[in-house]
């Protein structure tokens, strides 16, 4: 399996949302990725074998020190095989290029193994309010 990693790399809305709903096993959406990105975020990394997208994760910011990784999802026949591990790498690499000093990630339960242990990710006192 040869994946090829792209730091804004083209992809189109379609692509992206199929992406999305095997990724997290929901129906396919119908969100304007491309709007949603060019608006809020630093950037994005996607993962693409054989030009097809099989993994991605959007970087937002604050436009200064912190920045913040959303939506990683690894096509469910990638999943376990290092290309999530990789788009945070990338992630991280891009963010500290642009002089972030923090990447920030909020996850639920059962990925706390891939975020701690494989990301390497330190837990904070963050705290939420839920809107």
């Amino acid at each position: 399996m040869t994946i090829e990693y792209e730091w804004r790399g083209d992809f189109d809305n379609t692509a992206l949302n199929a992406l999305h709903a095997d990724g997290f096993g929901h129906p396919v959406a119908r969100t304007d990725w491309r709007e949603r990105l060019e608006r809020h975020s630093l950037g994005w990394v996607c993962a693409r074998e054989s030009g097809s997208l099989v993994g991605f994760i959007n970087v937002v910011w604050d436009g200064g020190a912190h920045a913040f990784i959303l939506d990683t999802v690894i096509a469910q026949h990638h999943q376990r095989r290092g290309v999530g591990r990789a788009l945070v790498t990338a992630a991280a690499h891009e963010a500290r290029a642009a002089k972030c000093e923090w990447l920030h990630v909020d996850f639920e339960e059962h990925l706390r193994p891939f975020y701690f242990d494989a990301c390497g990710f330190k837990k904070t006192t963050g705290r939420l309010i839920a809107l």
